[in-house]
């Protein structure tokens, strides 16, 4: 757990974006909003942990998944957050899906690539050694 208040807090630089997201251009946010702000957004995260550490607590768990904090924010009575987080889940579900699939498609490339380099040694070997075969039984001709 953090050791002083502040340190809950939210890094200034991604309140300040979110905020300007939120809101219409030329709209300006003077620094106590944009503090106040920070803090209402670090006591609901806080919060919302905490309620969703009930959930896994019950389940006799360490922890926290989604389910637990979509437990939370109905919980919370904050109904309206539910289908959007959900979909957020989503979006996050398929883009790690994606993420470990290309991942697996760059791995078997390169064992790939890498047969084909083997390979490839393997002909250069060979090539080496056969004309060194010939020269040999070339020597052994003339020998005789």
């Amino acid at each position: 757990m953090a050791e002083r208040p502040e340190d809950l807090n939210l890094p200034n630089a991604v309140i300040t974006r979110i905020i300007k997201e939120a809101l219409p251009d030329g709209v300006n946010v003077s620094k106590e909003a944009r503090r106040a702000i920070s803090q209402a957004a670090s006591v609901f995260v806080l919060y919302a942990t905490s309620c969703a550490n009930n959930f896994a607590m019950k389940a006799k768990r360490k922890t926290l998944n989604a389910a637990d904090v979509l437990a939370a924010m109905e919980e919370m009575e904050f109904e309206r957050f539910l289908e959007p987080l959900r979909e957020a889940l989503e979006v996050y579900k398929k883009g790690k899906k994606e993420v470990s699939e290309q991942k697996r498609k760059e791995k078997e490339k390169k064992e790939t690539d890498n047969d084909k380099s083997r390979e490839e040694e393997d002909d250069e070997e060979r090539m080496e050694e056969e004309p060194e075969a010939e020269n040999d039984a070339e020597e052994e001709e003339v020998e005789n």
